[in-house]
């Protein structure tokens, strides 16, 4: 399992614990979800937060 499925998982892993909340829980899990495949893409090399923060501050 590559790390932006296991940033996925563990996302939605996290979101369990805030599912009580309803719609709120959907949400949060949302988040979550979307975090966790930015930190496995991160850790994969797909995308480089690091390129977009030195790009920004080129302005």
């Amino acid at each position: 399992m590559d790390n932006l499925r296991l940033g996925i998982l563990a996302g939605l892993l996290l979101a369990l614990v805030s599912l009580i909340g309803g719609f709120g829980g959907f949400v949060l899990a949302v988040v979550f979800a979307a975090v966790g495949a930015a930190i496995g893409a991160q850790a994969d090399g797909v995308i480089d937060f690091r390129a977009l923060w030195r790009d920004a501050g080129r302005d």
